[in-house]
């Protein structure tokens, strides 16, 4: 008998076991989340080596700029911000920062503000309108995201955006990364190769 008509043989005497068959008809058990204590869930799961984020934690929207600029100086880069045009962001104080409106193909960092997190993943959900435009979160090498501790969500299926959909929405899960390369792991293959979250109390 040949490796063919072996493989064959095996396929034709195969008989599923029917509850193994049964429980793939029902939804997939979730991972367990704590309800009451999103924010630890939620910085433990962007901490995991699959995700790669980094955080910082603010009390205030004012403390903002002086969270970015502690990041961008602790990673070795200059005071320069691509800043979407999002009227909560303007109000605040970046003297000190070159800002930028659109982002460069080389842009150094952009900063964004998620609309969800997700505990269960660490991913974070962002929508596009005229005060988000999606191309700086692509291009920046780092994409450093503002994300309010009230908006993170236990799983997946609390995602659901309520009120009027926007153009578009996308969903990042850590920093982009390649094995395509000769196998080698090469992070920031399409998008932004550091993450860092700001987590606003």
């Amino acid at each position: 008998m040949s490796a063919r008509e072996a493989m064959l043989a095996r396929l034709r005497g195969a008989h599923p076991d029917k509850a193994e068959a049964d429980a793939l008809l029902v939804a997939p058990d979730r991972r367990a989340v704590d309800e009451g204590a999103l924010e630890t869930e939620f910085l433990a799961r962007i901490a995991l080596p699959s995700v790669s984020a980094t955080h910082d934690i603010i009390e205030r929207l004012d403390e903002l700029p002086v969270a970015v600029g502690r990041y961008l100086e602790q990673q070795g880069e200059p005071l320069t911000l691509c800043l979407p045009p999002d009227p909560r962001l303007s109000a605040c104080d970046w003297s000190g920062f070159t800002l930028r409106e659109s982002a460069a193909p080389e842009e150094t960092a952009a900063l964004a503000i998620a609309r969800k997190g997700i505990a269960e993943t660490g991913s974070l959900i962002f929508e596009t309108s005229p005060h988000a435009p999606m191309l700086p979160n692509f291009l920046a090498l780092h994409h450093i995201v503002l994300l309010a501790a009230g908006d993170i969500a236990p799983w997946l299926e609390d995602a659901l955006l309520p009120g009027p959909q926007p153009r578009a929405h996308y969903w990042v899960t850590g920093v982009s990364g390649t094995t395509d390369i000769e196998g080698t792991y090469v992070r920031g293959a399409h998008g932004p190769r550091f993450l860092h979250v700001i987590l606003l109390r």
